[in-house]
């Protein structure tokens, strides 16, 4: 009877880490590059008081046996890198990687970081940054003087400046790719750190050697979805519930057994 106790309570503790996640993915709902979590469970320990298989009378055997199960427990919470709906905004420092890869990103400390998020800016010096003045690794400087910005499928930047004919190229966007992006640890700020679970970057152009291409003028927003989220915050909530009622029930039989010697 007690052992129910702590294997509803497990569940409880389980249920609650997934609304926490299901909260964070709906909070993020409408942000750039966003990319939703899904927590993920696994049972614990057994107690075995009868091994399936052991022999019984005679030359016969145990089909089944007995193990009573002792709850469940958070094992991950996997983030899912599959593609966001796109959004025109017209801003030509807007890009949206069009398949896999990440922008590169140079923090404070001089670490990189990937992010998914594209909307980048311009700061005081001309230099392509993001949102918090993180530079865009590799560097590119937008001259002061540009009248626009264009921005190719294979990272190439140019420019046009009053008194030329023709575009320059003032550098190269390039992104990265790794063998298991989920294995990324997350940071804040739309920005991803490498681990050994997500194995080292891969650098390459975008287009080519399965690197997708970028497009001008697009943000790709949040892979959340409204519905399937509501979907899983009321599945955990009644899983939730059922496991409060399977401490109640526990209780009440616990209850009633103390109450034999009455």
């Amino acid at each position: 009877m007690i052992r129910s106790l702590w294997t509803a309570a497990s569940g409880m503790q389980a249920q609650s880490t997934n609304i926490d996640v299901i909260a964070n993915n709906l909070s993020n709902v409408s942000t750039a590059g966003f990319k939703r979590s899904r927590a993920e469970f696994q049972d614990l320990l057994y107690e075995t008081l009868r091994a399936p298989g052991v022999s019984a009378a005679g030359d016969n055997m145990v089909p089944t046996g007995i193990q009573i199960g002792h709850g469940t427990r958070t094992v991950a919470t996997s983030k899912l890198f599959t593609q966001g709906d796109f959004q025109h905004t017209e801003n030509e420092l807007d890009m949206a990687i069009e398949g896999e890869g990440f922008f590169q990103i140079t923090q404070p400390n001089g670490d990189i970081s990937y992010t998914r998020a594209g909307n980048f800016k311009i700061d005081s010096e001309g230099r392509i940054v993001t949102a918090d003045g993180y530079l865009l690794e590799p560097g590119i400087t937008i001259p002061t003087d540009a009248t626009a910005v264009s921005i190719a499928t294979d990272g190439t930047v140019s420019v046009r400046q009053p008194g030329q004919t023709e575009p320059a190229d003032v550098g190269s966007i390039q992104t990265v790719r790794f063998a298991n992006p989920a294995g990324l640890e997350a940071i804040g700020r739309n920005l991803f750190l490498e681990t050994d679970a997500s194995g080292d970057p891969t650098t390459g152009t975008p287009g080519e050697e399965g690197f997708g291409t970028l497009a001008q003028g697009y943000l790709e927003m949040s892979n959340v979805s409204v519905v399937d989220e509501m979907v899983n915050m009321i599945t955990a909530q009644r899983a939730y519930e059922i496991n409060s009622k399977a401490i109640q029930t526990s209780d009440e039989m616990l209850q009633t057994a103390n109450n034999l010697k009455r």
